[in-house]
């Protein structure tokens, strides 16, 4: 008898932790990555990206470098040519945008920025004039640049250039 109730009272214990009701916890769904937009990073995003352009117009060459996560991880493609790395993109920024004397136009037409959580794809259809003293050079390319959202705020680690065929 004394066995009953002591599996019982454990049966009886098991039961009612088993099918305790925890109204306190709540069920957080998945992120959905690819429909959410995320306006405040799109935002921040387009903040950054005027700011890279607004670089490029005043010729401050350390600052346009600034917006870039240089390392192992840095890709860049530009028309049909292989793969780029962190170092020759420095080079070639440092270069082609410290040479331009004066920004003519600098359009982003079809821009788009689709943000996945940390991570950010800024496309668009450059519609640039760019005085090189007194040759001036009008840049019509398909541009996107990657960014990944760092404590530092949004940084490119990837760029693709490839002429527009209008």
């Amino acid at each position: 008898m004394k066995t009953k109730l002591v599996l019982t009272v454990i049966l009886t214990t098991f039961l009612l932790i088993g099918c305790s009701d925890d109204d306190d916890a709540q069920v957080v769904p998945p992120l959905n990555l690819i429909d959410e937009t995320f306006p405040e990073a799109q935002a921040e995003v387009l903040q950054t990206f005027g700011a890279i352009a607004q670089s490029i117009i005043d010729g401050d060459m350390d600052k346009l470098i600034s917006f870039h996560a240089y390392g192992p991880k840095f890709t860049e493609f530009k028309n049909g040519a292989l793969r780029n790395g962190d170092q020759a993109n420095e080079v070639h920024e440092r270069s082609v945008f410290g040479a331009v004397t004066e920004v003519v136009k600098f359009d982003a037409k079809d821009l788009q920025i689709a943000v996945y959580g940390e991570v950010a794809n800024l496309t668009f259809h450059s519609d640039f004039q760019l005085k090189f003293g007194e040759d001036l050079v009008t840049v019509n390319d398909q541009i996107t640049l990657l960014f990944v959202n760092t404590t530092d705020g949004w940084k490119m680690v990837h760029e693709h250039h490839s002429p527009l065929n209008n």
